[in-house]
């Protein structure tokens, strides 16, 4: 098995932006003038727009956007006034953020870099971290929480979306309970060979112990979540939580 995991999701979430991915399709100009005019969302999970209460005043507050990459996100916070740095390990989601920022004449800090590594920037550089959910292809979420913690100034807020772990119980019609948790091809060839196979990545299962626990070992204090389903597909039909936004202070 190949022991940069994290170098063949890069590539495969390449592949996947270039066929028109979801979470890759830049915002269009109407939506960011919109954002000017303070009319705006954006998402953490699939379907619910994160409450505008759990944001502060944007203006001139610093923000990551980490593994936040697609020019969704930013955008908008760049046109209410913060100041925006993107973390993501895809060239083609960073090529999307210089899109966004080149056609609407804002600029933005961007750095391609593996969040299973060191996060390449100063302790306490951050007002707010905003993390979709993403931790799904990185097998240590526990590291990512203490980099967090550590980058974000005291005070500083993580708002972030969380997988639980139900979608990686079933097959892709989303009938029959097919995987054991944890969910983790490195620890099985059989499954690594299938996820590469599929197109999938190398995707892992977190438990909300790794999720939740973990940002609370980290240091931080939770002050808010809500559950979220796929949006599609048969557990969306039978309304299943399968994703969770999480709000957390660095107190």
């Amino acid at each position: 098995m190949n022991n940069h995991y994290t170098d063949i999701n890069s590539s495969i979430i390449d592949s996947w932006v270039e066929n028109n991915w979801k979470w890759g399709v830049p915002i269009s100009h109407e939506t960011y003038e919109k954002a000017l005019q303070g009319e705006w969302n954006v998402l953490l999970t699939p379907t619910k727009p994160v409450p505008k209460s759990w944001f502060p005043d944007f203006k001139g507050r610093k923000i990551l956007g980490l593994a936040s990459g697609g020019g969704q996100q930013m955008p908008i916070f760049s046109a209410l006034g913060a100041e925006c740095t993107i973390m993501d390990y895809s060239q083609k989601q960073l090529d999307s953020e210089l899109l966004v920022a080149s056609r609407e004449g804002y600029s933005i800090n961007i750095v391609k870099a593996d969040m299973t590594q060191p996060f390449p920037f100063e302790k306490e550089s951050f007002d707010l971290i905003f993390h979709p959910v993403s931790n799904c292809y990185i097998e240590d979420v526990f590291h990512v929480w203490e980099e967090c913690f550590r980058v974000l100034k005291k005070g500083g807020l993580l708002i972030a979306g969380l997988d639980n772990g139900v979608n990686y119980l079933f097959d892709e019609n989303e009938t029959v309970l097919t995987y054991r948790l944890p969910f983790n091809p490195l620890k099985d060839p059989e499954l690594y060979q299938e996820c590469l196979n599929k197109d999938l990545g190398i995707q892992f299962s977190h438990s909300i112990e790794e999720q939740i626990g973990g940002q609370l070992k980290a240091g931080f204090m939770l002050t808010d979540l809500y559950e979220d389903t796929n949006g599609s597909g048969r557990l969306h039909e039978y309304n299943v939580p399968t994703f969770i936004a999480t709000r957390a202070i660095k107190k």
